[in-house]
């Protein structure tokens, strides 16, 4: 007999008890298989789901196409900084490793969700077309582009949210890899500030300040739900701004991550 049939079988004599032995139980049994389970099934689970339930659903093909280009981009680029020589100092790495890691499962989970009709991943032009020439030999420019990619990402998955409104489930996944997004954003803005000489550079975003001051179009909006905030509650414009993201459309997005695409 397995321990949960003698739980069914206390649980007669002593209820109270028997929760606290199946909840001990149970946790143990977690506690030795918790990691294998948390680091491979439980994205094949969550993409299995999302693969059964809206493959009919042509606006979440869409969107989840769009999403795993960007995140394609976004994995490959980690793969190269994290392959190059002496580029990523010691002290740094593991962040980079662990936003690696996250992007290589955004892949696998998108992948897994789309099946057949998933894209193939694209050639890709780290230089930005000449742009960033030293990308993958200059610390300073991996982390502008980074910083660069992370935000547009943020914004992008943002952008996205409208139309998934009649795929709730989709939704809510695409939410989860947003938020990780926007902490990837943040470690990348801090780095970027500190390398590049802008102190005034925070996690969040303050008006249209960033790396790629290019990308944060619209970020310095003052109207949130169509009411001009401006001064609310007397506070600065910056200080304003930096309550809120603002979101990229799909155009817009495919135009900032366009020449990293290669044909």
């Amino acid at each position: 007999m397995d321990i949960f049939k003698i739980i069914d079988k206390f649980q007669q004599i002593d209820g109270d008890a028997a929760g606290r032995l199946e909840y001990a139980s149970r946790r143990h049994f977690m506690n030795k298989v918790g990691s294998k389970l948390a680091s491979a099934a439980i994205p094949t689970a969550f993409a299995a789901i999302v693969n059964k339930a809206f493959a009919q659903s042509s606006a979440a093909i869409d969107v989840l196409n769009y999403a795993l280009t960007l995140e394609y981009l976004e994995d490959e680029f980690y793969k190269g900084g994290l392959a190059a020589a002496n580029l990523i100092p010691a002290s740094d790495k593991s962040i980079f490793m662990q936003i690696g890691k996250h992007e290589s499962q955004h892949v696998a989970f998108l992948v897994k969700a789309l099946g057949a009709k998933a894209i193939a991943k694209p050639m890709f032009d780290f230089t930005y077309k000449g742009a960033f020439a030293d990308v993958f030999s200059n610390y300073k420019t991996f982390v502008t582009v980074s910083s660069a990619l992370e935000d547009t990402g943020v914004r992008a998955y943002k952008g996205q949210a409208g139309v998934l409104i009649a795929d709730p489930q989709i939704l809510e996944y695409a939410l989860q890899v947003h938020s990780v997004e926007a902490r990837h954003a943040a470690v990348a803005r801090r780095l970027a500030a500190t390398l590049l000489g802008m102190p005034a550079m925070k996690g969040w975003i303050t008006g249209k300040e960033g790396a790629v001051p290019a990308i944060y179009a619209g970020e310095d909006n003052m109207t949130q739900g169509g009411v001009n905030i401006k001064g609310l509650a007397s506070k600065t414009d910056a200080a304003i701004t930096e309550a809120f993201d603002e979101p990229l459309t799909k155009d817009a997005v495919l135009a900032i991550a366009g020449p990293f695409i290669k044909g």
